[in-house]
């Protein structure tokens, strides 16, 4: 038996749950909240952002924090009961600073029969009883397994671990976050299995085929496969344990934004696959982006649930991506549930680069992928609006799969999405699917490795983030499309939306710009609803309720989800980016939304955790 991200191993964030009701939700009211006293403190370069979802079991809440704390409260008032801290290196420079929660595993274990896992930052997996707070003996050393062996070019605070662990019966599954455009032969995104007792690897599968036997292996031009690193997994794993598959969303080969060492469609790079959970070995695998030179990776957990179609149902697994795209497969051969057609996209200018002559296309498109009209630049009239516009006359500018060029490309959807980690909501009875998503786009440019260089030294592009890109001819400049005085998008809005999609038909339900700038703004400039940016993602409940934050708005907010009507929403003290959950203690429904803001959006840290329940 196991507990995990996302309510339980499908991750289809969706609960059961009934007694919260479009009828009473404006009843609903703060229960309590907690504190977890994180809030980055003494580290000298890690991100702040407290991204978890509690997971509720035995009449407690589990949390983990930005820096790995674990913390365990009771469920119905928020008292702590233990805590454990896994004291980070505080000197280490992390590409990473986040934790999205931990699993619950039960089992034959005298010493630990009910455990928390939680990866960290610093690459160790850590098994805790659950009861007590204390290490399970038992597991690895000392209730801990060191993930940097087998890594090759490790590099602390570079590879970690920000997303539960799968569990599946006796064993846990385990990938990895990497900072991956350092350079060509970065670390190998390996995805393990480990005994959830012991601690004993079990398997490992490499998404990038360092064998000449294996199939992708020819899609890798010469001996690139050897080299390459990345395309790990980041985004949680999901798993369907009677079929005894795991479904594995990958990432970008390294580096992300050249692929000139790495010509061809990378496979299994930026890929769906489904593995035997007994074997690590491969069962099905769909590309949904080919040789990315965009940072396209697989950004949120796949989703598991069943689709009604002419009168059947099918067993389905249900990925979003950052490109703005809905794409479904059925669970057992990977057979596609949503019509995908491939297009021709643009060619690389670049010298060295060899960009793949066309990408898959999903019928389920969320947003409008052409290019960013000249008539879409935001900003002050008469001073900022003209730069925006300079901008996108004159920088490559062909829609989505622009690839990065020397003269500056306009990339849209950004880097960090369309959708991102927070993933579909899927409800089960209306057969909808609710997600939300980012509409701003990014400035992506390749530097000469001369210029690249002298930009770095002489302080040349303040703004932009320089990534070396090491054995490539380029180096890396990128930021989001900002107003250069504003700090406001220079498109104009919705600059985030949300959406219902018929997960039957696949169309658009209901859709609307998603939260406000209110905290995005400054005081005199009035609370439009534009659209905000956002990262998190949804829950629905079987009410026919949504609730989401998310937004860089400190707003939480409940939907009905089939017409999108805002039903209840409340103000907290910085921005919610995370995923909802719910649970039933002492006999009643109660909501749990993590408020710990993003150092990304600009919001104020925080370390709250806030409960809800009707009055």
């Amino acid at each position: 038996m196991m507990l995990a991200f996302a309510l339980n191993a499908t991750a289809a964030q969706h609960t059961g749950l009934k007694e919260i009701s479009p009828d009473n939700v404006q009843n609903l009211k703060r229960a309590f909240s907690f504190h977890t006293g994180d809030l980055n403190q003494g580290f000298d370069d890690k991100l702040h952002s407290q991204q978890a979802k509690p997971v509720y079991w035995n009449g407690r809440l589990y949390v983990s924090t930005s820096s790995n704390l674990v913390v365990a409260v009771d469920a119905g008032t928020g008292d702590e009961l233990w805590r454990f801290d896994p004291n980070l290196n505080r000197k280490t420079d992390y590409s990473e600073g986040a934790s999205r929660g931990v699993s619950v595993w039960h089992g034959e274990s005298e010493i630990c029969p009910d455990r928390i896992f939680i990866g960290t930052l610093s690459s160790k997996l850590y098994a805790l009883n659950a009861t007590t707070g204390e290490r399970c003996s038992d597991f690895g050393v000392a209730g801990e397994v060191d993930l940097s062996k087998g890594i090759r070019n490790f590099r602390e605070g570079q590879y970690s671990v920000t997303s539960p662990v799968a569990v599946l019966q006796d064993r846990i599954i385990v990938g990895s976050a990497i900072g991956d455009n350092g350079g060509v032969e970065m670390e190998n995104g390996i995805v393990r299995a480990y005994d959830a007792v012991t601690g004993k690897l079990l398997w490992h599968w490499d998404p990038v085929p360092r064998d000449p036997a294996n199939p992708a292996y020819v899609t890798w031009s010469g001996s690139s496969a050897k080299i390459t690193g990345g395309a790990n997994a980041w985004a949680p794993i999901s798993v369907d344990e009677s079929r005894k598959l795991a479904f594995i969303p990958t990432s970008s080969p390294s580096p992300d934004f050249y692929g000139g060492e790495r010509k061809g469609a990378n496979r299994n790079a930026n890929s769906l696959v489904a593995l035997n959970t007994d074997t690590g070995t491969v069962v099905w695998a769909q590309q949904l982006v080919h040789h990315d030179i965009w940072d396209y990776d697989l950004p949120a957990q796949p989703a598991l649930t069943t689709l009604r179609r002419d009168g059947q149902t099918i067993d389905a697994v249900v990925q979003v991506t950052k490109h703005g795209m809905v794409f479904a497969f059925a669970r057992d051969d990977g057979a596609p549930l949503f019509d995908i057609e491939e297009r021709p996209v643009p060619a690389s200018d670049v010298p060295g680069e060899l960009a793949h002559p066309t990408q898959p296309f999903s019928s389920v498109t969320l947003m409008d992928l052409g290019p960013v009209d000249p008539e879409d630049a935001f900003g002050i009239p008469f001073f900022t609006t003209p730069d925006c516009r300079r901008i996108i006359e004159t920088y490559r500018n062909e829609g989505v799969f622009t690839p990065p060029s020397i003269r500056g490309t306009i990339q849209y959807p950004a880097y960090a999405g369309g959708m991102n980690w927070g993933g579909i909501a899927l409800d089960p009875e209306r057969q909808i699917g609710v997600v939300n998503f980012l509409q701003i786009p990014a400035l992506i440019k390749l530097l000469p490795r001369k210029d690249f260089n002298r930009a770095v030294v002489q302080n040349e592009m303040p703004g932009w983030q320089l990534t070396a890109m090491a054995g490539t001819p380029y180096g890396l400049a990128r930021k989001i499309f900002l107003s250069e005085f504003e700090d406001i998008p220079c498109t104009k809005p919705p600059w985030g939306s949300i959406v219902a999609i018929d997960m039957n038909t696949g169309e658009t339900i209901w859709r609307k710009p998603f939260g406000t700038i209110q905290d995005n703004a400054p005081a005199i400039v009035p609370n439009f609803e534009w659209g905000a940016p956002n990262i998190g993602g949804p829950m629905t409940t079987a009410s026919g309720l949504t609730f989401v934050g998310a937004t860089s708005d400190f707003y939480f907010r409940a939907f009905a989800t089939a017409t999108g009507e805002e039903l209840w929403k409340d103000r907290l003290k910085t921005s919610a980016n995370a995923i909802p959950m719910s649970y039933v203690h002492q006999g009643r429904q109660h909501i749990a939304i993590s408020v710990g803001g993003h150092s990304g959006l600009g919001s104020p840290p925080s370390d709250e955790f806030v409960v809800y329940r009707l009055e």
